[in-house]
């Protein structure tokens, strides 16, 4: 059980948001969580400090994916008190992919960032994908010095591997779940189950432009993983099929001038 002592201590950082005015969202930070009560909150305050160095309008979408613990009461406190904060829930879990879409349509901004709810995502890191994403359309962050432990980095990696060689991708990290890209390319891009590991390469298919930086890997300290074998190696490798059929049977085709 949540206690409810602690509501007088998280108002603090609420004060260094910038309330949204009427000019056009720049960035929508989108957030799926699910059982992540204890590591809300100092994300905000996190996110809060780190857009001060960000030119732009933002808000911070939450995707609460049906948690069962006190993820909702957090996040009906964050948004009671900060207009920059909006949440999305949906009624059961559904998954990172689809808690990411419902992100994505129901957000605003002319930029999309995606993150991960554990923290280890390191919001210092969001100027430094908005710097490189002067000339790219999307922005995939690669972590560095990877604070998992052993297996989940071994699985990490050979799915990495395995994707470059099914794919035939050069990025190294896609499984990053920190991104930045432009809200507009979604128009072409479809997201189906599982998709959100390969956004880098759906958005390559449609020939955007994609970019990495590096960006630094925290170890969780709260919450636990949602990941195993299957839902890391298994599931994805038959999720990569499916993507390589979708780029072999994209339609692609030049229209001869009627002058030739």
């Amino acid at each position: 059980m949540h206690d409810s002592s602690q509501t007088a201590d998280i108002k603090r950082p609420f004060a260094r948001a910038t309330p949204l005015d009427a000019q056009v969202t720049v960035y929508s930070i989108v957030i799926p969580a699910y059982n992540e009560a204890d590591n809300i909150e100092p994300l905000y305050a996190e996110i809060i400090s780190a857009m001060q160095e960000v030119e732009g309008t933002f808000e911070i979408v939450f995707v609460d994916d049906g948690s069962r613990d006190y993820t909702g009461s957090v996040l009906a406190r964050l948004t009671a008190a900060d207009p920059t904060v909006r949440v999305v829930r949906l009624e059961t879990n559904c998954g990172k992919t689809a808690a990411l879409h419902a992100g994505f349509t129901l957000s605003n901004g002319k930029w999309v960032i995606m993150m991960d709810a554990d923290r280890q995502n390191d919001p210092r890191d969001i100027p430094r994908l908005v710097d490189a994403a002067a000339t790219a359309d999307m922005v995939c962050g690669r972590r560095m010095r990877r604070r998992d432990t052993l297996s989940k980095r071994f699985s990490s990696r050979l799915a990495n591997a395995i994707r470059r060689t099914v794919l035939g991708d050069t990025l190294r990290d896609v499984n990053c779940g920190f991104k930045l890209f432009r809200r507009r390319c979604l128009r072409s891009v479809k997201l189906y189950r599982g998709m959100h590991r390969f956004l880098p390469v759906l958005f390559a298919i449609e020939g955007y432009r994609v970019v990495e930086v590096d960006v630094t890997d925290r170890p969780r300290v709260a919450g636990k993983s949602k990941y195993g074998f299957f839902n890391r190696l298994i599931g994805p490798f038959l999720d990569m099929l499916a993507v390589r059929w979708m780029r072999s049977a994209r339609l692609s085709y030049h229209i001869k001038s009627c002058d030739d």
